[in-house]
């Protein structure tokens, strides 16, 4: 008896069997149990580059390729949601911010002001609404990478030189990552270059998907310095 009960105690016999397989089962729930890593949420502000506008496959569009570039370079836990709307301005970024930011929301990249410049609003407006988006993401505690898009010359040298102040002044203001220029990987290219290489959709003013792939193939670096940013367990 006593020796019946020694094996049993060591993990053999019918109790020891069962003892075994009730811990397994415990080990098992436990593994359940445990806190899966938490997913870092990016909110993309922004017009219609960010929406995706004129794209054939959604998967073509900024947000979804920067995802998948966050994925390929260790970033696996990052969403990216997109928050464009096409034809968007500073001031209806501004305007929906407040119900974009979920209590999830990690970082935003805030990229406006492409349709400030095709309206020819003001860059002292534009100004305001940007300032008024960070310092809304400053006050609850959000990292913010800020991307610009420069004037063209046809506003005047006064407005062009406001308006391309605005967005190194914004992200030293807020401690932003700074984009200067969302766009500048296509800019670079000359026109012969961007047809043959079909980097812009018929418009000539979006990208096609291989220009957004440019574009992402730039910005991604930078995302990954807002990431950086992120305190653990925000």
């Amino acid at each position: 008896m006593g020796t019946c009960l020694s094996f049993a105690s060591k993990g053999y016999g019918p109790d020891g069997a069962w003892r075994k397989r009730l811990g397994a089962g415990i080990l098992i729930s436990a593994l359940f149990a445990l806190p899966v890593a938490a997913q870092t949420k990016i909110l993309a502000l922004g017009d219609s580059l960010t929406q995706g506008y004129g794209l054939a496959n959604p998967e073509d569009g900024l947000v979804p390729q920067l995802q998948d570039w966050l994925h390929a370079h260790g970033a696996r836990d990052v969403t990216v949601v997109n928050g464009g709307v096409s034809g968007d301005t500073t001031a209806g970024g501004k305007s929906r911010l407040d119900w974009l930011l979920t209590p999830d929301t990690d970082a935003v990249i805030v990229a406006l002001g492409g349709n400030d410049l095709l309206r020819g609003l003001s860059p002292s407006e534009a100004r305001a609404n940007l300032d008024a988006i960070l310092s809304d993401l400053q006050a609850k505690h959000i990292p913010a990478l800020l991307a610009g898009v420069p004037a063209p010359g046809n506003y005047g040298a006064a407005y062009k030189r406001d308006f391309d102040a605005i967005y190194p002044d914004l992200a030293k203001k807020y401690d932003a990552v700074l984009v200067p220029d969302l766009l500048a990987p296509l800019a670079a290219e000359t026109p012969e270059a961007r047809d043959a290489q079909k980097l812009m959709q018929s418009d000539n003013l979006h990208p096609a998907p291989a220009g957004v792939k440019k574009v992402v193939a730039a910005l991604g670096p930078k995302v990954l310095e807002l990431l950086a940013k992120v305190k653990p367990g925000s």
